[in-house]
């Protein structure tokens, strides 16, 4: 399923007529890979806790030229690393971490590190509160989320 190329780290899909990427870190980069492939750009939605992707344009991603978006239902809300908000609560994360573990505060600056350097993560709120951390690729299994990201369609040979 993973494929790397050009130092992105793609998941790769292979259905009957055509090929497909996701995991973009944002729109524009999803753009250029377009015009690298000679592909399409589409919507890929991944629903009912699976893995198996389909081409959609439920959330119209392509419009508003978002590259990920969680529906999970009205009380829960998922931010990712690359939405505005997400380093306010990545910072609260770590004052409450730092609280937690009482750990003086040269080390709350390198706890920071791990959720700016975490694989791809998410902040989970449910109602508006924090509920927890995950990864986009794990989003899929949550909540009977309904997961959709930007992807390049290209033709098979």
């Amino acid at each position: 399923m993973e494929t790397k190329e050009n130092n992105r780290k793609l998941n790769r899909y292979e259905l009957e007529d055509q090929i497909l990427f996701t995991g973009f870190s944002n729109f524009n980069d999803a753009e250029n890979y377009v015009n690298e492939k000679n592909g399409e750009l589409v919507e890929v939605a991944f629903k009912d806790g699976n893995d198996n992707p389909r081409v959609t344009d439920e959330a119209g991603l392509i419009e508003k030229k978002l590259h990920y978006f969680v529906d999970a239902g009205p009380e829960y809300k998922f931010i990712h690393s690359s939405d505005p908000g997400f380093k306010q609560y990545a910072d609260e994360l770590q004052e409450i971490k730092a609280k937690l573990t009482q750990s003086p505060p040269d080390e709350r600056y390198l706890a920071s590190f791990e959720i700016e350097n975490a694989e791809d993560p998410i902040v989970v709120l449910k109602n508006d509160h924090f509920e927890s951390v995950t990864s986009r690729e794990r989003s899929k299994y949550l909540k009977h989320a309904k997961v959709y990201e930007i992807g390049v369609a290209v033709t098979k040979p």
